[in-house]
């Protein structure tokens, strides 16, 4: 039986993959925006096997996002291999709403994946969606989508190209636009590949929502003119609602050790026909060049496939990912993420207690600066997630407690919190598009003391929240929620991101109260 690769290979948000080969191994480089560390590596050597490998922005001196808007930060990274170094290209961006986007691109590099990497070098901020390309002379390019926010222009300006001068660590000579994009419009994320000869340039146009595509145009001289492929767009989920892979795009190409071709892309799964609360996700598809030098789907067609034929590669499966996190160890888990700032002592520790992840609650889930909070993607539709909790708050200012996580705008929060006449008391807590809301007529009343577990249930557009103290049963906490506006759909502007599921604690006072959390389940039931 030939292998296959069941896609998404990389589930929940896990969007704009940029995929390169190295000897026998493949990496995977995806965007991460206002989460931290930033970028993530997926690596693999059978296309089929994934598992989380590195995540290279680490440091605030490569990625400070404090103050960075809901869907701003780490943007379409660029991950390159020549000549013994890895270069790593992305966009911290800064502002993404209304006529202007200041839109910073940056390179680091390291000799080994799993780094260290280099502190970034700034290379412009004319637009997002920075890649690089090496040529075959020794020259390297770092093409761009340029930016045009003037009345009257196509905001979509076209990609543009300039010399980068390793040696210099800067760019130099003059840019120059080398396409305009096709009548999908959207032109972004450009990939440029030398195959034959040709210079094949792989952008991704139509939005990234369900008109989204991917288009190729080829020049026999790298600055063109750009010939459009007469089939385009090479792949898309437009007007296919029947697909199980919808919005796809933004892709990427990787040769194996055996001449076979496959495309990486982004996108994603509706949890109900329109919303996709796991965010936009990765998908590979095989590919071959026609006789005419055209990239073509194997299998024929340009709709995305949700299962496609392996290469002929040894398997090597990975360890699966355990489902208890028990905070024994010195540092977080690689699945774990942090809001904008990296974790530092004075609001997250695993060694004051031991066995505990210890919060200090800082700042509310509607700031843009400092929040206690660390979460992990939603990777199914389907999911359980539980912990227990230590937090005795002594004001209706500090809270504690369990989290399905959108944005600043859209969360669903199982807190323990204090009030005046009843003392220690739990209840849910939702925004939604921004609106407050407290979900429960009245807060259920707890013991003032003790630990008390808390649980999410999720199925697809549903969830249900639970809590127990001692050894007790759990017990609803209120009525089934509907979650769609944990989705890129809910909302106007475009947004990016998807759920994540975690643990926070706020302390409005500015006193840092703590909250203890002795493990963090997290199982998938589907």
């Amino acid at each position: 039986m030939t292998n296959s690769i069941t896609n998404p290979i990389l589930r929940g948000f896990n969007p704009d993959p940029s995929i390169v080969r190295v000897e026998d191994n493949y990496y995977i480089a995806t965007s991460t925006f206002e989460w931290f560390p930033g970028v993530q590596i997926h690596h693999s050597k059978d296309l089929i096997h994934w598992r989380l490998l590195k995540r290279p922005l680490d440091r605030i001196s490569q990625l400070n996002m404090q103050g960075n808007g809901d869907s701003d930060g780490v943007w379409a990274p660029c991950l390159t291999y020549d000549n013994g170094l890895f270069y790593l290209i992305y966009t911290d961006v800064k502002s993404h709403k209304g006529a202007f986007k200041d839109t910073h691109n940056y390179l680091v590099t390291a000799a080994d994946i799993e780094g260290p990497w280099s502190e970034p070098v700034y290379l412009n901020s004319s637009g997002f969606d920075p890649s690089l390309f090496h040529d075959d002379d020794g020259l390297k390019w770092l093409l761009s989508m340029l930016w045009d926010f003037r009345k009257g222009k196509n905001k979509f300006g076209g990609i543009v190209i300039q010399e980068y001068s390793h040696s210099e660590q800067r760019l130099v000579g003059p840019a120059a636009t080398i396409f305009e994009g096709t009548e999908l419009g959207f032109t972004e994320g450009p990939h440029l590949y030398k195959q034959g000869d040709y210079y094949y340039l792989i952008t991704a146009e139509g939005g990234t929502r369900y008109q989204h595509a991917v288009t190729v145009a080829r020049s026999a001289c790298l600055h063109g003119p750009y010939e459009i492929d007469p089939l385009n767009p090479v792949l898309t989920s437009s007007g296919n609602s029947g697909l199980t892979l919808q919005k796809a795009g933004h892709a990427s190409l990787v040769e194996t050790q055996n001449g076979e071709w496959y495309m990486a892309h982004l996108c994603a799964r509706p949890a109900d026909g329109h919303h996709c609360t796991l965010g936009r996700e990765t998908a590979l598809q095989k590919c071959y060049w026609d006789e005419k030098g055209w990239l073509r789907l194997e299998g024929g067609g340009n709709a995305p496939s949700a299962t496609v034929q392996a290469p002929a590669l040894p398997l090597h499966p990975f360890k699966p990912e355990l489902e208890r996190d028990d905070f024994d160890e010195p540092l977080l888990s690689g699945h774990w993420s942090t809001l904008r700032i990296p974790p530092d002592s004075s609001w997250l520790t695993l060694s004051e207690r031991e066995g505990f992840l210890r919060l200090k609650g800082m700042e509310s889930l509607s700031s843009l600066h400092r929040q206690s909070l660390i979460a992990r993607r939603q990777q199914s539709f389907s999911i359980e997630a539980e912990t227990v909790i230590e937090f005795e708050p002594e004001s209706f200012q500090q809270m504690a407690g369990l989290i399905l996580y959108y944005n600043t705008e859209d969360y669903v929060y199982l807190r323990i919190t204090h009030l005046e006449k009843h003392g220690r008391v739990i209840g849910v807590i939702e925004s939604k598009h921004g609106v407050y809301d407290e979900l429960l007529a009245a807060d259920l009343q707890l013991p003032q003391y003790g630990p008390v577990r808390l649980k999410a249930i999720v199925h697809r557009d549903r969830l249900q929240f639970y809590y127990a103290t001692e050894d007790n049963n759990w017990c609803p906490v209120g009525e089934e929620i509907n979650i769609l506006h944990l989705s890129d759909e809910a909302a106007e502007p475009l947004r990016f991101t998807g759920t994540f599921v975690g643990v926070c604690a706020q302390d409005l006072r500015g006193t840092r109260k703590q909250a203890d959390f002795d493990y963090f389940i997290y199982r998938e039931m589907e």
